[in-house]
Protein backbone atom coordinates (compact mmCIF):
# COMPACT_ATOMS: atom_id res chain seq x y z
CA UNK A 1 0.00 0.00 0.00
CA UNK A 2 1.39 3.27 -1.08
CA UNK A 3 1.33 6.10 1.29
CA UNK A 4 1.56 9.68 0.65
CA UNK A 5 2.46 11.93 3.55
CA UNK A 6 -0.04 10.02 6.73
CA UNK A 7 -2.80 8.96 3.97
CA UNK A 8 -2.94 5.34 3.15
CA UNK A 9 -4.78 4.15 -0.01
CA UNK A 10 -6.13 1.47 -0.66
CA UNK A 11 -8.22 0.12 -3.40
CA UNK A 12 -11.22 -2.77 -3.41
CA UNK A 13 -12.86 -4.72 -5.90
CA UNK A 14 -16.54 -5.11 -5.96
CA UNK A 15 -18.36 -8.27 -5.94
CA UNK A 16 -21.56 -7.02 -5.02
CA UNK A 17 -24.19 -4.19 -5.47
CA UNK A 18 -27.58 -5.38 -4.29
CA UNK A 19 -30.13 -2.04 -4.02
CA UNK A 20 -26.68 0.47 -5.14
CA UNK A 21 -27.27 0.96 -8.68
CA UNK A 22 -24.61 3.14 -8.70
CA UNK A 23 -21.85 0.55 -8.02
CA UNK A 24 -20.25 -1.61 -10.73
CA UNK A 25 -19.49 -5.62 -10.03
CA UNK A 26 -15.94 -6.09 -10.75
CA UNK A 27 -14.92 -2.25 -10.66
CA UNK A 28 -11.88 -1.51 -9.02
CA UNK A 29 -12.72 1.51 -6.07
CA UNK A 30 -10.52 3.64 -4.18
CA UNK A 31 -10.87 3.52 -0.45
CA UNK A 32 -10.95 6.56 1.87
CA UNK A 33 -10.43 5.95 5.67
CA UNK A 34 -13.75 6.77 7.60
CA UNK A 35 -12.77 4.56 11.17
CA UNK A 36 -16.71 5.77 12.38
CA UNK A 37 -18.18 4.05 8.99
CA UNK A 38 -16.73 0.98 9.52
CA UNK A 39 -17.29 0.37 13.08
CA UNK A 40 -21.07 0.51 11.88
CA UNK A 41 -19.85 -1.84 8.50
CA UNK A 42 -19.83 0.54 5.77
CA UNK A 43 -17.07 1.36 4.19
CA UNK A 44 -16.42 5.16 2.07
CA UNK A 45 -15.37 4.34 -1.52
CA UNK A 46 -14.83 7.02 -4.65
CA UNK A 47 -17.59 5.86 -6.68
CA UNK A 48 -18.78 6.70 -10.45
CA UNK A 49 -19.62 10.38 -9.95
CA UNK A 50 -16.19 10.73 -8.83
CA UNK A 51 -17.44 11.60 -5.01
CA UNK A 52 -17.01 9.58 -2.18
CA UNK A 53 -20.35 7.68 -0.51
CA UNK A 54 -20.80 4.86 2.47
CA UNK A 55 -21.58 1.57 1.12
CA UNK A 56 -21.77 -2.07 2.94
CA UNK A 57 -18.21 -3.12 3.35
CA UNK A 58 -19.16 -6.96 2.43
CA UNK A 59 -19.81 -5.56 -1.12
CA UNK A 60 -16.33 -4.96 -2.03
CA UNK A 61 -12.99 -7.29 -1.15
CA UNK A 62 -9.61 -5.32 -0.44
CA UNK A 63 -7.17 -6.23 -3.39
CA UNK A 64 -3.21 -5.85 -3.78
CA UNK A 65 -2.42 -4.13 -6.11
CA UNK A 66 1.20 -3.05 -7.42
CA UNK A 67 3.06 0.55 -7.10
CA UNK A 68 2.73 0.85 -11.03
CA UNK A 69 -0.94 0.29 -11.27
CA UNK A 70 -1.75 2.26 -7.73
CA UNK A 71 0.29 5.14 -9.56
CA UNK A 72 -1.95 4.84 -12.21
CA UNK A 73 -5.04 4.94 -10.85
CA UNK A 74 -4.47 8.12 -8.33
CA UNK A 75 -2.92 9.91 -11.87
CA UNK A 76 -6.59 9.39 -13.16
CA UNK A 77 -9.66 11.80 -13.22
CA UNK A 78 -11.02 9.17 -11.11
CA UNK A 79 -9.96 6.14 -9.36
CA UNK A 80 -12.30 3.31 -10.98
CA UNK A 81 -11.39 1.08 -13.19
CA UNK A 82 -13.38 -1.63 -15.53
CA UNK A 83 -11.86 -5.51 -15.28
Amino acid sequence: MMKDGNTAYRFVVCVQNEDCEDLELRKIYQVLPDSVASEDGYIRVIDESGEDYLYPSEYFLPIEISDVLEKALLASEKAVINL
